[in-house]
């Protein structure tokens, strides 16, 4: 039975990068808005991409990172930023006057994120919804009246600005194909890849 459970959550976490790249209705996601709150509804999905439960959250105050791919929803509950990671040791980018570790400019990264989104929505298998780390993707909604209206997912935007990179499968392969464009804007010389001891790594 331990086998069967390990092997069906094996076949789960192999299927998030799919999961992780299907559309997102915008208009939903808009529609939880809460005036004076940061609203953070998480979503489970079983295998067949059907909502099992809803989890919803508000936070007067916001939701704060606690490490380069990690926040906390509470006490109880930490949500990771599947299949992405901080370069490795320290990095330098002389046009945003950063010196120091990676992993400090990558949470750096995720802190700016979680600043001013109206709502937070994540998306993690219903294998996660007891566990204290859940992994999943999550997506803002920013609105700036006369400026800005925008959903965007937090992974896309944090490789894409160069503050996090994909991370690899075992085997050497990325943990998340759908983020390779935005990895490709990255390396153009934006966060990290303006260093070029990190394009060696």
């Amino acid at each position: 039975m331990k086998v069967l459970i390990r092997g069906l959550a094996l076949c789960l976490a192999a299927a998030v990068p799919a999961f992780a790249a299907s559309p997102v209705d915008q208009a939903y996601i808009r529609s939880l808005v809460a005036p004076g709150k940061t609203v953070l509804v998480i979503e489970y999905y079983d295998g067949k991409g059907g909502v099992t439960d809803r989890r919803g959250f508000a936070s007067a105050s916001g939701f704060k990172a606690v490490s380069p791919t990690d926040f906390a929803v509470n006490d109880k509950i930490t949500l990771h930023l599947f299949g992405i990671e901080p370069c490795s040791g320290d990095m330098v980018n002389r046009r945003e006057n950063f010196t120091g570790r990676c992993a400090d400019y990558a949470k750096r990264g995720l802190e700016t994120l979680l600043k001013s989104p109206r709502v937070i929505y994540c998306r993690a298998f219903v294998s996660e919804a007891n566990a204290p780390a859940q992994d999943a993707t999550c997506y803002g909604y920013y609105n700036y009246p006369g400026s800005l209206d925008t959903v965007d997912m937090f992974e896309e935007q944090l490789v894409s600005l160069g503050t996090h990179r994909i991370a690899k499968k075992p085997d050497g392969s990325p943990a998340r194909p759908d983020l390779e464009q935005a990895e490709k804007i990255g390396r153009g010389g934006f966060g990290m890849w303006a260093d070029p001891r990190i394009k060696a790594q």
